[in-house]
């Protein structure tokens, strides 16, 4: 009896050895949290398309990687509001390759906190068809104490620590910006904006948004008031509508022209055919017009889908 009663216990035993050996494998098996700027996305409800989108343009992997990245996260609302603007009935019915892009312009290299945001430009990883080697430029505007991106989306979360990276919640999809949508962005260029708009000028919003690639040498506001008190006393307002939109036509070049490519000498022939410029390099870059006027290039390379913008201190003037 005695021996029948320990084979009893010795097997209890072991069955609890068994039971309590099965319990720390599976603890063991369960896999760990996934941290990562993807396993977030995964788990905020109010980003289940964009979990979709990664998931279709095969990027969900690569923002499980190492990175750093930084994700400009849209919202459901602002998916659903793109595809409806854009006649898509669902993501899937977005080509795989458009969409790819335009989630890379969602992604900035490193971990940018909100307090690591200021008003300039910023590169993503996405690509325009302009340029194979300059990605596209993204505006960020600090200004009013909100966070602005292309004059398109604000940052209504911001700062998500993910373990490769920062995740911020944005309220609108970020298209592709073209020439026309840094113009607008950048409120530095606002006098540029209204001379391109103004009454008697060609459609130069549809013109800049097609297709090009074109290089812009865009004043600043600073450099417009300059004009206007160089044209004393009328001002610009003595300047005709036609001779206005010549102006404006020797500030664009064909091709997207970066900065690295330009040489000292080089004459620039423009869209106000046949007038030219040159490029001065000697003591930092200049442009050299038609009346020998010379303007600093102040910022460069700000790469747009459909082309480049190069900031002028000065208005270019042609012969009329």
């Amino acid at each position: 009896m005695k021996t029948l009663l320990k084979t009893k216990i010795f097997t209890l035993i072991v069955l609890l050895s068994i039971f309590a050996t099965s319990c720390n494998d599976d603890d063991n098996n369960t896999p760990p949290e996934d941290k990562t700027i993807t396993g977030i996305a995964s788990k905020t409800a109010d980003l289940s398309i964009l979990v979709q989108a990664l998931t279709k343009a095969e990027l969900a992997v690569t923002l499980q990687g190492s990175g750093p990245f930084t994700v400009f996260a849209p919202t459901n609302a602002a998916f659903t509001a793109f595809l409806s603007s854009a006649g898509y009935a669902s993501i899937n019915d977005v080509p795989k390759a458009a969409l790819t892009q335009i989630l890379l312009n969602h992604v900035v290299s490193g971990a940018v906190k909100s307090t690591d945001l200021t008003t300039t430009y910023i590169k993503t990883l996405a690509k325009g068809t302009a340029s194979t080697t300059n990605s596209l430029s993204m505006f960020v505007n600090t200004a009013g104490g909100k966070v602005m991106l292309n004059g398109v989306a604000t940052v209504i979360t911001a700062d998500i620590m993910a373990s490769n990276g920062v995740v911020h919640v944005v309220d609108k999809v970020i298209g592709l910006p073209t020439i026309v949508t840094h113009a607008i962005a950048n409120p530095n260029f606002t006098s540029l904006v209204g001379a391109l708009t103004g009454a008697g000028q060609p459609d130069f919003v549809t013109i800049l948004s097609g297709t090009g690639p074109f290089t812009v040498f865009a004043p600043t506001n600073a450099a417009f008031t300059a004009l206007n008190t160089e044209l004393a006393p009328g001002g610009i307002a003595s300047v005709s509508a036609a001779n206005l939109t010549k102006v404006l036509q020797y500030h664009v070049v064909s091709g997207n022209i970066l900065a690295a490519s330009l040489t000292e000498g080089q004459v620039v022939a423009t869209l106000q055919t046949p007038q030219t410029f040159k490029v001065l390099l000697t003591g930092g870059a200049k442009i050299e017009d038609a009346r020998a006027r010379k303007s600093t290039i102040i910022a460069t390379d700000v790469q747009c889908s459909n082309g480049v913008i190069h900031a002028l201190d000065k208005v270019l003037l042609p012969t009329f």
